[in-house]
């Protein structure tokens, strides 16, 4: 954009930004730079990049164009969304103590429980909602409180800023897994958070083909600290990948609106059918979190999830239904079903799943391009196997 003084919506900057085209030759698509190294003029004369681990121009149009999405400073591209959380997580030292919303996506869980003990970083899961139990858990080397909202994969709405004014309080840093509902329907960094982090393999990419995770800061300070973590573990995502994230990220905005529309229409059915006991989605007003959600967010999302009665169930529906892929991730084109005890939470003992609500009978649906009523014919024949 040249004129600095027009302010123009986010649908329009996720095409329209300094790196739309070649500046070269006008190509209208970032260039692929498979370089590992770059050719340096002379011994006083470095260029802005010389190993590609420490920078490479296709890495950095994306790095640019997320961090102005999310209206931050810096962005980071990493390997995948767990090398972002990571990455991030390496930002405490041992004898720190980490404060994390209990209802985490299973790799958080893994990595906070049997990575971080080992380095010597305390944890203490809360219930995020409630922002009394949250301040009590901050303790004097409390230094991160980690935030999911909507949490995966029974969409607890954290109330955002004020968990970021416990944290200035207490001098913690913040840090919030944006990945369900993308830079289109929410800006945590707006409401003060220090550090967002995405799985772009998600909606970002949006197409199951990429792994890639992202981070995003507005202080230059924590920029730093974030890039030489970056570069010092390597875990960076490579120059193909990162084009194909950009390629994505150019029809998210069309795709999160399309698909959360059905995600709406299928929901407000689920309520309705004998086969189904619970929806967890924060487009419904009998949602917890409701009116909170609506306050610090753009729309509900395209990820809901839905209990039956037990495992037996699941399996029934599971081998009925005929258009969803079932499988691990979500954020597709395609709609997803997933099971969280055996998929994205499997790394949480039993115990703990049953604590966080994720019982035998819940199943996880990201909705994708679909036709929303051939999608609920389709899970209306599945649902009527367990009847």
């Amino acid at each position: 954009m040249k004129n600095d003084s027009l302010e123009y919506s986010l649908q329009t900057r996720i095409l329209h930004h300094k790196h739309k085209t070649d500046p070269t030759n006008g190509a209208v698509s970032v260039p692929i730079q498979h370089a590992s190294t770059f050719h340096q003029e002379g011994l006083d004369s470095f260029g802005k990049y010389d190993y590609a681990r420490s920078g490479n121009p296709t890495r950095e149009a994306l790095e640019d164009t997320i961090a102005q999405l999310e209206n931050g400073t810096a962005g980071f591209a990493f390997a995948s969304g767990m090398a972002a959380i990571s990455t991030t997580f390496m930002m405490l030292s041992s004898g720190d103590h980490l404060v994390i919303t209990e209802d985490v996506y299973g790799g958080t869980f893994r990595f906070t429980t049997e990575v971080l003990t080992k380095l010597g970083i305390e944890h203490t899961f809360v219930d995020m909602t409630k922002v009394e139990e949250v301040k009590q858990a901050i303790q004097p080397n409390t230094k991160m409180i980690y935030i999911e909202t909507p949490s995966n994969p029974t969409m607890k709405i954290t109330p955002i800023k004020a968990i970021v004014d416990l944290a200035k309080e207490s001098g913690s840093l913040t840090v919030l897994d944006n990945t369900f509902m993308t830079p289109v329907l929410q800006r945590p960094l707006d409401l003060g958070v220090d550090v967002v982090v995405h799985s772009a393999t998600k909606f970002i990419g949006g197409h199951s083909d990429v792994i890639a995770g992202l981070a995003v800061v507005k202080d230059s300070a924590l920029a730093e600290k974030l890039g030489f973590l970056q570069n010092s573990f390597g875990a960076v995502l490579g120059p193909q990948d990162c084009w194909l994230i950009l390629r994505g990220m150019k029809t998210m905005h069309t795709r999160m609106e399309a698909s959360t529309k059905t995600a709406v229409e299928i929901a407000q059915w689920l309520t309705t059918h004998p086969a189904v006991k619970h929806v967890y989605y924060p487009g419904l007003k009998d949602h917890p979190g409701f009116d909170l959600h609506q306050a610090q967010s753009d729309s509900p999302g395209a990820v809901l999830s839905f209990e039956l009665a037990d495992r037996e169930a699941v399996k029934k529906v599971v081998d009925a239904i005929e258009i969803p892929v079932f499988a691990v991730s979500l954020g597709a084109v395609e709609s997803i079903l997933s099971y969280p005890a055996l998929m994205s939470h499997a790394a949480m003992p039993a115990h703990e799943r049953e604590k966080r609500g994720i019982s035998d009978g819940l199943l996880r649906l990201s909705v994708g391009l679909e036709k929303s009523e051939d999608l609920i014919k389709d899970f209306d024949q599945a649902f009527n196997q367990t009847l």
